[in-house]
């Protein structure tokens, strides 16, 4: 999958905000038919997510994801039905309990796929994977074999914060998330990194502050998360620029990949006042992947 920085939120039934999303810098677009859209228009929304998939078939700089519907919700087939006629990059699944869920998935696109006329293993997923109680305690279930669809994982601290009853997800002291929620964070960055699956930052529901957003994209990045989810147009600049390596760290990089390739026998070596071993090689060689992954996106 090419690697995705900002995945930014548009509800499926506005005309406007489609367009508009399709004019933003965000690296893909989220056609929303589960929060962002009543109950009552949600057979206007399949269409217009339809429709806008198919009028917008490059995908070259930004992709086109649906977040349907949860999937033992009465509305989720219809959901994947009325979309993938528009061959969407990839389906969000929210409420995700075990990776049997994703694993059930994909057995539906695969038959939508066949359906649709679309290369069959075409359509990837991006799990929600901590909106509900019961998903903290299942992540084991991705190790026992999680279908190759999958291709993202994130977390949600808001739709948890209602599961476990909680007012609000941070501590009213520091600021930080509480402990419920740093256990989703660590779970979903270790399983994602486990299964091969690009670990995605939760959103910033303050989209006023750009400042909490950039701290909270450092944070994510520093912790080992590529991208984030937006929630308003304005925060896919930030999100970007805080995923994107900077030409100081590429710099480094190839410093410290260049030394030990210039000395095979070493394991460990001195540069610029540090010591560096292995774990710094794959720390070097794993950024300048991501920035040539970025580069290549045209990012």
């Amino acid at each position: 999958m090419t690697l995705i920085r900002s995945w930014l939120f548009v509800p499926a039934d506005s005309d406007k905000k489609l367009a508009k999303g399709r004019e933003n810098p965000a690296d893909a677009l989220i056609l929303d038919l589960e929060d962002a859209v009543a109950d009552d228009r949600q057979e206007i929304a399949r269409d217009m997510a339809c429709a806008f998939l198919k009028a917008n078939p490059d995908r070259s700089r930004q992709k086109l994801w649906v977040r349907i519907n949860p999937l033992d919700h009465s509305f989720s087939l219809a959901d994947l039905a009325a979309v993938m006629p528009g061959a969407p990059d990839g389906i969000v699944l929210p409420k995700v309990n075990t990776a049997e869920d994703i694993n059930r998935l994909a057995e539906r696109l695969s038959a939508l796929e066949a359906t649709a006329g679309l290369e069959i293993g075409s359509t990837r997923i991006l799990s929600v994977a901590t909106e509900t109680a019961a998903a903290l305690l299942t992540f084991n279930t991705y190790l026992d074999g999680v279908s190759d669809r999958l291709a993202a994982l994130t977390w949600g601290g808001e739709d948890l914060a209602a599961a476990l009853g909680a007012a609000t997800n941070r501590h009213p002291v520091t600021g930080e998330y509480d402990h419920p929620f740093q256990f989703a964070r660590t779970m979903c960055l270790t399983t994602a990194r486990a299964v091969d699956a690009q670990p995605v930052g939760v959103v910033v529901t303050n989209f006023r502050d750009l400042e909490e957003l950039r701290r909270d994209c450092e944070y994510d990045r520093q912790s080992g998360f590529i991208g984030k989810i937006a929630v308003h147009p304005a925060q896919s600049d930030v999100i970007n620029a805080a995923f994107t390596p900077t030409d100081e760290e590429v710099a480094w990089s190839r410093k410290v990949v260049d030394i030990f390739e210039q000395n095979p026998g070493l394991g460990t070596i001195g540069l610029d006042g540090q010591m560096l071993d292995m774990p710094h090689l794959k720390q070097a060689r794993n950024l300048l992947a991501l920035a040539d992954q970025i580069n290549a996106a045209g990012g």
